[in-house]
């Protein structure tokens, strides 16, 4: 049994460093766990308990009415970007799109989020172009959209056609509003 030991340790040594890399490889890329091998990105569950709060939006349309998007961050996303001055590759990015309410207060006009959830946007950061195939893949992100009416289904069929357009004043700040997620800002 003495002389087998050796013979383990070379083993040992030689899978060690595999292993290790096998499980970084996988941690770089957060969003992982939420993609299948061609790219279909599922949206992730319990985002409000387990991902950072990056801030929030109060776009009002045309007609008035005004909605709420927040927008959260897998953990340790705000600490590479401030870091960094960008997303790590991997950061899952989701905004929640809230329907409002408003009454007079004390304070004035105040506007809150309704229970309501009209959509979620999830984008996940692509530094490598893993899905160069797939059409919710590009500018360095996957894009995928879920409306509340079946909130695990991802509706988007191409980031171009459903997501680009809102996102083309953003394009240099790698196509995210970061102005309102003051979070990413240095302490």
């Amino acid at each position: 049994m003495t002389r087998c030991i050796p013979q383990i340790i070379l083993a040992l040594a030689i899978l060690t460093p595999y292993t290790s890399l096998h499980s970084q490889s996988k941690k770089a890329f957060n969003g992982y766990d939420l993609v299948d091998k061609t790219g279909n990105i599922r949206k992730p569950t319990d985002v409000r308990d387990l991902y950072q709060f990056l801030g929030t939006y109060t776009p009002t349309g045309s007609n008035g009415d005004t909605e709420m998007h927040v927008t959260y961050a897998s953990p340790g996303a705000a600490q590479y970007y401030r870091k960094n001055g960008k997303f790590a590759d991997g950061t899952v990015l989701v905004k929640e799109t809230f329907t409002t309410d408003h009454a007079q207060m004390t304070t004035g006009d105040a506007r809150w989020a309704t229970n309501k959830t009209i959509v979620w946007f999830v984008m996940i950061k692509d530094a490598k172009n893993r899905f160069p195939n797939n059409p919710l893949w590009g500018n360095g992100w996957g894009w995928a959209l879920f409306k509340a009416d079946a909130p695990d289904k991802q509706v988007a069929t191409s980031f171009k056609k459903n997501c680009l357009s809102c996102h083309v004043p953003a394009q240099s700040t790698d196509w995210l509003y970061v102005q309102g997620y003051p979070v990413l800002k240095s302490k």
